[in-house]
């Protein structure tokens, strides 16, 4: 599998949420299992299957976090020496040339990708048309609403 590139943010999240399932939901499921099972008939018992039902989707979202993490690349964009330039992970200042509204965008993998944060991913239009300019750069993106020039205002590595 490909690696993907994860912020340090995201990895941290990741793996916050990946010990809080091990730790926390695994054994509160385990023993509403044990607790449904001690009501007897299983085949009726909605408790239990909710249980199941429970653990089922815990243990899926483990092996996904877990996948996850195995496969990627965690860039520390304050080790990096990107020269001014937007790079993955930086975030950017852009201000639209036609009517001078200006934006901040983190620019994160796909798994952290927040448009409601401001945080969108490297896969996306807007930072597909960022990554590689440096402030005073204007990049081109096509939008469904038709192209916009975005005038790149500042570039930060936080």
């Amino acid at each position: 599998m490909n690696k993907v590139p994860l912020t340090v943010r995201g990895a941290a999240k990741l793996q916050e949420e990946l010990r809080k399932l091990k730790t926390e939901d695994r054994p509160r499921i385990i023993n509403a299992i044990a607790e449904a099972r001690a009501h007897g008939d299983l085949k009726e018992n909605a408790e239990y299957h909710a249980a199941r039902e429970q653990q089922s989707f815990a243990e899926g979202r483990i092996k996904e976090i877990e996948a996850k993490l195995s496969n990627a690349t965690i860039i520390d964009v304050t080790t990096v020496n990107a020269e001014g330039k937007v790079i993955f992970g930086a975030t950017v200042v852009v201000a639209d040339e036609d009517n001078g509204e200006e934006v901040t965008y983190q620019i994160v993998g796909e798994d952290e990708a927040d448009i409601k944060q401001n945080m969108i991913s490297i896969g996306s239009p807007i930072a597909r048309a960022l990554i590689g300019k440096a402030e005073g750069d204007v990049a081109v993106v096509q939008t469904p609403g038709g192209v916009r020039n975005l005038e790149i205002v500042e570039v930060r590595y936080e």
